[in-house]
């Protein structure tokens, strides 16, 4: 179809979970619940960097800026499905579209890099541990985030131009509860996207899948090294399982919801892939990174014990 006969949106329409009231209201005290919990858990790991001289390391410099990140990342949709929740009519202005369409990969790539990041500290930590210092430090580990934010700025502006320069037409209708590259491609009343695809391939195939092959390498050889130091084997192993698990919560559902197979509109399997890695994920990982390190658990109660005997004075 040509872009004459496509129309200009002031705003899109979100289908959001449920038309469901009595569902409705049981979402937003879930989500708001969630978001509560997921930024003041990240804050606190923050604070506990920031606060607390033992940890300022390579690794829990990597932390709290990943801990930042997953506060963007959350914040970028769940505010505006609660309001939608509010409301009977659910939906974001083409300018509030754009912003959500540039910052959710922008966030989602920077983690990726940063788990990669993580990754390749705990494998020179645990492999080499003699030139550990050398080869990590704050301005090695300053250097890898800025890069990360700057691979995943660019990416991320191309798929938001690309993607907003469509013609749209027919009905403003996005299937889920924010602005994401698939349900906007859906909208597109022309058949030339191949672009748009071809990019969200090469994307995954280097911007995704490169820092996942590195992390995947990197624990191949901690584990490799851990076997072989019995002696260090409980406590090297357990710097590294919170660093897994959040792994594999962040890419299983990524790959899933954006390589899968898909069909015209969003089945219930994949608007709950997307709101566990929009949503669970930000929320899981202040307590995976929190439950089996001891420095962030005293860190953290040192702080929590500041801001009692604050409020009581």
């Amino acid at each position: 179809m040509n872009r004459e006969n496509s129309t200009t949106f002031n705003f899109f329409t979100l289908s959001g979970l449920s038309d469901v009231l009595e569902i409705q209201i049981l979402l937003f005290i879930t989500f708001v619940f969630i978001y509560i919990i997921s930024v003041s858990g990240n804050v606190l790991i923050i604070f506990a960097y920031t606060f607390s001289p033992s940890m300022h390391t390579p690794m829990y410099f990597c932390l709290a800026n990943f801990s930042f990140l997953e506060i963007c990342y959350i914040s970028t949709t769940v505010p505006n499905f609660l309001s939608n929740l509010l409301t009977t009519q659910k939906t974001i202005s083409f300018f509030g579209c754009a912003i959500q369409l540039f910052c959710f990969p922008l966030f989602g790539v920077t983690e990726c890099f940063i788990l990669a990041t993580m990754a390749y500290d705990r494998y020179n930590a645990i492999c080499h541990p003699l030139l550990y210092n050398a080869l990590m430090n704050k301005r090695t580990c300053s250097i890898l985030i800025a890069v990360s934010w700057l691979i995943a700025a660019i990416n991320s502006l191309i798929h938001t131009v690309l993607t907003l320069n469509l013609p749209f037409c027919g009905h403003n209708v996005l299937d889920g509860f924010f602005c994401d590259i698939p349900p906007l491609l859906k909208l597109a009343c022309t058949n030339n996207i191949l672009i748009n695809h071809v990019l969200i391939f090469v994307s995954g195939s280097f911007i995704l899948a490169g820092p996942f092959i590195l992390t995947v390498i990197s624990y191949m050889r901690i584990i490799a090294t851990i076997v072989r130091l019995s002696s260090r084997k409980r406590k090297a192993f357990s710097t590294c399982t919170s660093h897994i698990t959040a792994v594999a919560l962040f890419y299983v559902p990524s790959v899933s919801m954006y390589f899968g197979h898909k069909s015209s509109q969003m089945t219930i399997q994949d608007k709950t892939t997307t709101v566990i890695y929009a949503v669970i994920v930000p929320l899981l990982n202040p307590f995976i990174y929190s439950i089996r390190n001891n420095d962030v658990k005293v860190a953290v109660k040192k702080i929590l014990n500041k801001i009692i005997v604050y409020r009581r004075c």
